[in-house]
């Protein structure tokens, strides 16, 4: 008889966070090789505004940085705190609350990066 592997176990823990399913170790501490990296990018940083599944709030996302979480963390907080609002970063996207494309632009661009404006 061949057993299958479970596909149950820890997927969340409220002192950690989310959990890999295969290594049980926190996400941001995953020692296996199912943590999936970003894959690299043409160079060029893309800011856009999205409503999409927000119930008609726009926010500004900045995609396309290669840079690690603890550095999009950072960069995320100092362009929440120049735009006055709040946000977050998820899956190696910033996300702004609200419509700061030019002024996350100009921050970006100041820094050095080649920005883009993605979509409308």
């Amino acid at each position: 008889m061949i057993s299958k592997p479970s596909s149950g176990g820890l997927v969340y823990s409220t002192d950690s966070g989310r959990m890999c399913p295969a290594c049980r170790h926190p996400v941001a501490s995953c020692v296996c090789t199912s943590a999936k990296a970003r894959p690299a990018g043409d160079g060029i940083v893309r800011v856009s505004r999205e409503t999409k599944g927000r119930a008609g709030k726009g926010v500004t996302l900045v995609k396309g940085l290669a840079l690690d979480d603890a550095a999009l963390v950072a960069l995320g907080k100092q362009l929440k705190a120049a735009c006055g609002s709040g946000g977050t970063v998820k899956d190696g996207v910033i996300e702004v609350q609200g419509d700061h494309c030019e002024r996350v632009m100009a921050l970006l661009q100041a820094q050095g990066h080649k920005v883009k404006r993605a979509g409308g």
